[in-house]
């Protein structure tokens, strides 16, 4: 993808979705962090069940403390690897409260000290909570990336970079949702639909497909 190409596709994305949103829910800082620790490996939808009658109850660092581990484990038991997920966050809360005054830090280093935290997770804090021009790389950004050659790379962390650096800064602060949203419903791991795709034209994969010259090529 060259960088008319790159501008292309964020200008399409951007009028087909302008203000675009994560699907997790949440109402405040706190309630966007645990939906995001909660989400590693496990759908939105599926976080979202849970915190739907998780939130009403404990919806601070200090009431899923006073849940304890096993009534916290019983909210969030529908989430894959929920064990680990509870440990996390009860330690996570506790850090909150402690160092924090049970406010969510915004600062990178602060945020990835936290258990159950990695860079993933600090950069959708950053970037949706604080609106900081972060890139966080999920499977759907990676797959995303490497497929239309906007930023090809072997490893999360090398495709979050060249994403920085090739996504022009007037789209950097939405650019992951879209991102994400384009893998999920379009852009897709085993069908993508490149026969819908709006950014089909700017697109590595989806030129290859079409010359059949290029799609002999190893």
């Amino acid at each position: 993808m060259n960088e008319e190409q790159i501008e292309r596709f964020f200008a399409t994305l951007q009028a087909a979705n302008p203000q675009p949103n994560t699907e997790l829910e949440y109402t405040s800082v706190f309630e966007l962090l645990v939906a995001v620790l909660l989400s590693a490996q496990a759908t939105d939808v599926g976080v979202n069940k849970a915190t739907r009658r998780l939130f009403p109850v404990a919806n601070t660092p200090q009431k899923i403390l006073d849940l304890g581990l096993e009534g916290l484990e019983s909210y969030i038991k529908t989430i894959g690897l929920y064990r680990s997920k509870a440990r996390h966050l009860m330690e996570t809360c506790r850090i909150l409260v402690e160092r924090y005054g049970g406010q969510v830090p915004r600062s990178r280093e602060a945020l990835e000290a936290l258990p159950g935290v990695g860079r993933k997770t600090a950069n959708v804090v950053l970037n949706v909570a604080f609106g900081e021009p972060t890139m966080a790389v999920d499977t759907h950004i990676f797959r995303v990336s490497n497929r239309t050659g906007l930023a090809p790379g072997k490893t999360p962390l090398a495709v979050e970079r060249k994403l920085l650096q090739r996504i022009p800064a007037q789209y950097l602060e939405n650019a992951h949702h879209w991102l994400i949203l384009h893998g999920r419903y379009v852009c897709q791991a085993r069908r993508p639909q490149c026969d819908r795709c709006a950014v089909a034209s700017c697109c590595d994969h989806a030129q290859t497909l079409k010359c059949p010259q290029r799609a002999r090529q190893p």
